[in-house]
């Protein structure tokens, strides 16, 4: 019998549900940490806006990606372009670089089909988050409502 050497499921700075225990959990036990969906299906990437609009592919069926979930959550992409200028990044190396800051057993997978995303989000892995930058990223991002993404619960029922 092998022991367990990582989880992987979804996690974002817009979708933070393992936060409620399996972060805890995987440290404990010394597990890595795999999130699928770094950059929420490109919602963090910064190329859609509250203005989009899905009908079919991909997105059309994601409840983040509802009109009123899009116009809702904006707040959060706000943030994270803030602080890509701040840092001199774009949004999607923002979102990869907190996910590395937050635990240094997490090993973020985001996918790609293009060549300039992949050097682009490569590029997160010159971002450095310090403590208290990485504090304040947090709560700034806890005070925004997010609308029409997993919660611990929901995701405990897909098991």
């Amino acid at each position: 019998m092998q022991p367990v050497a990582a989880l992987q499921t979804q996690y974002s700075v817009l979708q933070r549900f393992p936060e409620n225990q399996v972060l805890d959990t995987c440290e404990e036990l010394g597990i890595g940490f795999v999130p699928w969906g770094p950059v929420a299906r490109g919602f963090l990437t910064d190329k859609f806006n509250e203005w989009s609009r899905f009908f079919d592919g991909r997105h059309a069926q994601v409840p983040e990606f509802r009109p009123e979930a899009l116009e809702s959550n904006m707040a959060l992409l706000d943030l994270v372009r803030d602080w890509g200028m701040k840092k001199n990044a774009s949004p999607a190396q923002i979102s990869l670089a907190w996910l590395l800051a937050e635990r240094p057993f997490i090993v973020p997978i985001p996918g790609t089909t293009k060549l300039h995303h992949l050097v682009e989000d490569l590029g997160a892995l010159d971002i450095r988050f310090s403590p208290d930058e990485l504090s304040d990223f947090r709560n700034a991002s806890e005070q925004i409502e997010i609308v029409e993404v997993r919660s611990f619960e929901s995701a405990h029922e897909d098991l």
